[in-house]
Order: structure tokens, then C-alpha cells, then sequence
């Protein structure tokens, strides 16, 4: 896979959280970085006289992006691109060649239809390599990765590039399962010991989730969390409340096939406490 990594860059103060992260990211790997800016091609139709000037304003802007890299990472080749279209489609496009994409959560508002994070959420949804959701960083001291597990084929994959990152990054990982408990209206009807056998059998799947790491990862630490009191997406927020980093699969155990992204991980974006990474699963087409 290319080192590449691709940031999509909207303004350069919406877009600084995600710019600086991708940055830190690529000094680390040695990667290159790809700068892209996106201008919606119905604006952009030479007949019309105003074709000179937005483009010559947005390739401005685009060098300015340019030289804030420059300035951020000096090490880091970074270049810049000005691409027609919009730009979940366009990141979606280059996620063919990327090793990750990354997007910052700047709210857009207008008739668009673009709404709070949507955005984002798209080429989360779309893209073809892991995608990087970027809040604005909180100040802080943040640790540990955080990824959520449920026994799932995305999870697993979710696992795997956590741990990498845990390890290389020398922080600890923390491995989060949230059970699916029922109400208790529907509780009650259920014996205790069938209750904590069922527990017992979901513990188990989070111990399976981790099964192995330290023989492939001996200075990692991984810790295993077992939530059966809140949602999945509640129970990775909070325990991500102060981590540097929370990694989720597209899909999970609960996800249809037909939905671009599952429900958790699209709640968990929505809200993301710190900058979040969606896995991609390669599936077989059928």
C-alpha cells in the first residue's frame, strides 16, 4: 500500500486540527502528504466570466496551505492540489491510492445539504483506506488508544491497526466491548445465573479480541474493559474522553451490508472526543 497520506483541507483555520495531525503522522512514517482542496465543479464553468478569479483565489489559498505545512513539518514533503468536484467524492476517489485519508470536523451550514459533520462522515463512509476524523485538539494531557470491539470481521481489523499504532506510538491500548443487555423490563423475566452465563460468553469475546497482541507486541500494554451498562458508542466516547486516539471498524456485528457505515461508528464520529480512526474492511464482492 503507499505511504501516502491525504488531507482534505477546506480553510486553513477549519482545517488546522486535521493539518497538524496528518503532519505529526507523516514526520513519524516518513510519508509523503497530499494537500487537497476541493471547489464544487457547478461553480466552475468556463462560459462564465467569474472562472479566473476563483480559481486564481483558490489556488492562493491553496499555497497558503502549502507554506503552513512547510512551516508546521519542514521535513515532510507536502504538496498541494486544487481538484474540481465535491470532496467526499474526490477523497473518495484518492483513497484508492492513500494509505489513509485525513478530515478535520469543521460544521458546514447552508442549502447545500451539507449538515454537522456530514462531510466527514461520507468519506468515512466511502473510502476505500482508514480515514482519520480530526476534531479540534483539546489541551491536555491525552494517552492510550482506544478501539472498540465487538467479535466482528471490522473489528478485528480495527484491532489490528490499533495495536500497531499503540506500539508504535508507546502508548497503552485499551480494548473496549460493550454488551448488548437488554431492558430490564425483559430482564426480569430472565434468571440470574442465565443473565451471568450470557455475560460470561461476552467476556469471552473480548478476551478472544486480544488474544495474541503481546506476543507479536511484547512492550505493549493491553487492557480489556467490559461495559454492560451503557450503548457501544457511549462506552467508547467515554472511554476515549481523554485518549490520543480511538479506533473503530466501518461496520459492526450489528451493521446490514447495505449501509455505507454502522451505527456506532457513525455516532461516534458525530461526537468524536479525540482524533478517530474508521478501519476498512476489504470485502469479497459477491
Amino acid at each position: 500500500m503507499s505511504r501516502m497520506i491525504v488531507v482534505g483541507v477546506h480553510e486553513l483555520e477549519t482545517s488546522t486540527a486535521a493539518l497538524e495531525w496528518a503532519l505529526r503522522r507523516a514526520e513519524a512514517l516518513d510519508a509523503p502528504v497530499t494537500l487537497v482542496h476541493t471547489v464544487p465543479a457547478a461553480w466552475l464553468t468556463e462560459k462564465y466570466g467569474y472562472y479566473d478569479s476563483i480559481i486564481s483565489d483558490e489556488q492562493a489559498l491553496v499555497r497558503q496551505i502549502e507554506s503552513r505545512a512547510a512551516e508546521l513539518a519542514p521535513t515532510v514533503t507536502a504538496t498541494g492540489s486544487l481538484r474540481t468536484g465535491s470532496a467526499q467524492h474526490v477523497l473518495r476517489e484518492l483513497s484508492e491510492d492513500a494509505s489513509l485519508i485525513v478530515v478535520g470536523t469543521h460544521r458546514k451550514t447552508g442549502i447545500s445539504g451539507d449538515y454537522f459533520g456530514s462531510v466527514s462522515m461520507q468519506v468515512a463512509a466511502q473510502s476505500a483506506c482508514p480515514v482519520a476524523v480530526v476534531p479540534p485538539l483539546l489541551t491536555g494531557d491525552r494517552t492510550g488508544v482506544v478501539v472498540g470491539v465487538d467479535g466482528s470481521i471490522d473489528a478485528r481489523d480495527a484491532m489490528e491497526f490499533a495495536a500497531a499504532e499503540a506500539d508504535r506510538t508507546g502508548q497503552e491500548l485499551t480494548a473496549v466491548y460493550a454488551a448488548r443487555v437488554p431492558t430490564q423490563r425483559v430482564l426480569r423475566h430472565i434468571p440470574e445465573e442465565s443473565i451471568a452465563e450470557r455475560l460470561d460468553e461476552e467476556r469471552v469475546v473480548l478476551a478472544e479480541s486480544v488474544a495474541g497482541l503481546t506476543n507479536r507486541y511484547p512492550d505493549l500494554v493491553v487492557h480489556q474493559l467490559f461495559v454492560a451498562d451503557e450503548t457501544p458508542a457511549r462506552a467508547l466516547m467515554q472511554a476515549a474522553a481523554t485518549a490520543q486516539l480511538l479506533v473503530v471498524g466501518s461496520h459492526g456485528r450489528g451493521a446490514l451490508s447495505r449501509l455505507w457505515m454502522g451505527s456506532v461508528s457513525h455516532e461516534v464520529l458525530g461526537h468524536a472526543p479525540c482524533p478517530t480512526v474508521v478501519t476498512r474492511t476489504k470485502r469479497k464482492k459477491s
